[in-house]
């Protein structure tokens, strides 16, 4: 759906409680599909007690079964993905919640809309000519370009995009394209797409290794410790995880966050899986 046709993101201002409230008993109406996805992702608008707002809504019947994800579905993943980002409090996710929709149990997500240009120094990645990043970037690795040359693909060494790091590392993202950040107008980041992820086997691949083997921040430090007592039997996070995944996977989560912790640092590839998806962007 080009640009020029897409609703707009909110037509009232609404807080994060209400955007649930809205997204979780608001009224579906589907108003097209976004035909660049592999599986059925339908752009709506959700109407409840005087509120609208643009939406996605992915449902589980529009899902291609995945080999290595036979158990639950993709859309309960990037429902859990959302409240990770949550308990981790840094709001990466866009509100999301698990309901029925037209086409059944799905997905539905809050729209975000970007602006048409960027502002300046928005950019998050680039391909530079060289072999350093320069200031203000971090380097990912060399991309082909055609005609038999080759740049260096870099990202902004962006705290934004920093925490997505550890995000993605704790819910083993496996599919962190550059096309799944998104700024909107206030500057804040997003990452959407996150149905390939809690996985109990080792399938991070992200455009986001520039800081691999570097220490983590103090805030990522404190903010996984968090998490660790909330994952805790009986919690409420917990709990709710559970009604997403499998109890192999929360497991793995929980693995995952005490390695973090551990080491103290940002993931590294492991060298048994491509560490960066394909298509990159």
């Amino acid at each position: 759906m080009p640009a020029s046709e897409r609703i707009p993101a909110r037509s009232v201002t609404v807080s994060d409680t209400e955007q649930l409230e809205l997204l979780t008993r608001g009224e579906l109406a589907v108003r097209g599909r976004i035909r660049e996805a592999s599986n059925a992702v339908l752009l709506c608008t959700v109407t409840h007690a005087g509120s609208e707002a643009s939406c996605v809504y992915k449902p589980v019947a529009g899902e291609r079964p995945l080999w290595d994800f036979p158990d639950g579905n993709l859309a309960r993943r990037e429902v859990a993905a959302y409240t990770v980002s949550e308990a981790l409090g840094w709001g990466l996710v866009p509100p999301t919640v698990l309901r029925d929709g037209p086409y059944g149990e799905g997905m539905v997500q809050l729209w975000i809309d970007q602006p048409d240009e960027p502002a300046e120094g928005g950019d998050l990645l680039a391909l530079v000519d060289g072999e350093e990043a320069g200031d203000g970037w971090k380097a990912v690795g060399f991309a082909e370009v055609g005609e038999g040359r080759t740049a260096l693909l870099v990202h902004a060494d962006d705290a934004r995009l920093r925490r997505l790091s550890v995000l993605d590392a704790v819910i083993n993202n496996g599919d962190r394209k550059g096309g799944h950040l998104l700024i909107d107008a206030g500057g804040h980041l997003f990452g959407i797409d996150h149905g390939v992820t809690f996985n109990t086997e080792d399938k991070l691949r992200t455009l986001l290794w520039g800081w691999a083997g570097e220490p983590l921040t103090g805030e990522a430090t404190e903010a996984l410790k968090g998490l660790t007592g909330a994952l805790g039997a009986g919690e409420p996070l917990a709990l709710r995880l559970a009604e997403l995944i499998t109890d192999a996977e929360l497991d793995a989560v929980r693995a995952r966050v005490d390695a973090l912790l551990k080491t103290g640092k940002h993931r590294e590839p492991s060298g048994e899986w491509p560490a960066i998806p394909w298509p990159p962007v």
